[in-house]
């Protein structure tokens, strides 16, 4: 279980721009799902982006003019006898806000109209819509989302991030015709969360280390690496020439039950295992490893230390059915711990 509140404390470090104050008072508010959460921080965040102006882009259009503008299409021109009327056909790019991210905004917005978020919210949804009166739709289910952010659009990147997670948790109902919200914060997306909010938790809040998320190297004898998979870590802390590599799960089940035995989830155990050995490579024991769960409703969860071939491999849980200030204890222990 996670509290709702507490979701927005981990979009708030995954999105650092959730700290600015047009968004403080979400922290305060109290809400019924996950979706009236992302609808209002979209809200807030799309009205702080009309002030500061919408993104624009150029557009490639082909229009049918009168005098000559960018390059002329010949084949069209003479294809559709335009110039019977004493036109041609002309393309041209044209910097508009009907942008490739202003359009899933509003595709975005104009599915909350048809969800079940409340009136009030729907009401100033369509409030922000006029501002995209020159902004086209997109189809929901051919959305590209993998996005390319710079200087110039990089206050877009939580904008879009929220709209996927609305967009992909809106379930269409076959009775209405309306979208009802559920539970979409399903276990894949929670995932990649609950990841990203521990690794900028301790960027933020931990100065003193190193905080990355590094790929480790194979420990090769004879440096032939070919058709490896790449081992990336989701959390690496160091500090003082020692290393804790977090991999952090969220699964509706911590452990994996054949015959009333629960036991830790092989895979994780191995995959922890590799990253830390491989890392290790001059074997001095200085690097250790964690596979951080979230914690679920079951009676029993991991909590274990092992010792493995001269290194430290733990297994701990993260209660996020508490008040955020207990969740910070329990991060903050584990750097205790480490140091």
């Amino acid at each position: 279980m996670i509290r709702i509140q507490n979701i927005y404390y981990m979009l708030s470090y995954a999105f650092q721009i959730l700290n600015e104050q047009g968004y403080k008072r979400v922290a305060t508010e109290e809400f019924e799902n996950v979706g009236e959460l992302c609808s209002e921080i979209l809200i807030k965040g799309i009205s702080s982006q009309i002030k500061r102006g919408l993104g624009k882009e150029y557009i490639s259009r082909e229009e049918t003019l009168s005098s000559i503008k960018g390059k002329i299409n010949l084949s069209s021109s003479i294809k559709e006898q335009t110039t019977i009327k004493k036109q041609l056909v002309c393309s041209f790019d044209e910097f508009s806000v009907n942008s490739y991210m202003n359009r899933i905004i509003r595709t975005t917005m104009e599915m909350l109209l048809h969800s079940d978020v409340s009136k009030d919210r729907k009401a100033r949804i369509r409030g922000l819509l006029v501002y995209f009166s020159n902004v086209g739709r997109l189809d929901i289910h051919n959305i590209d989302w993998k996005i390319q952010y710079n200087r110039n659009n990089q206050t877009y990147q939580m904008l879009i991030a929220i709209c996927y997670l609305i967009i992909k948790g809106l379930l269409q109902t076959t009775s209405d015709g309306n979208t009802k919200l559920m539970d979409f914060l399903d276990e894949q997306r929670m995932f990649r969360l609950y990841e990203k909010f521990i690794l900028e938790y301790y960027r933020k809040e931990h100065p003193e280390l190193k905080v990355t998320a590094s790929q480790i190297p194979w420990d090769l004898d004879d440096g032939y690496g070919d058709m490896l998979p790449v081992m990336q870590s989701d959390i690496m802390l160091e500090k003082d020439g020692r290393t804790l590599v977090i991999d952090a799960k969220y699964y509706s089940h911590t452990t994996q039950t054949q015959y009333d035995a629960h036991t830790l989830h092989s895979g994780n155990l191995y995959q922890i295992y590799t990253y830390v050995k491989n890392l290790d490579r001059r074997k001095t024991g200085a690097v250790s490893g964690m596979l951080l769960y979230a914690r679920t409703d079951e009676m029993i969860l991991p909590d274990n230390e092992y010792r493995m071939g001269g290194n430290r491999i733990s297994v701990r849980t993260l209660d996020l059915d508490c008040d955020f200030s207990e969740i910070r204890c329990q991060l903050d222990e584990i750097v205790r711990v480490f140091e």
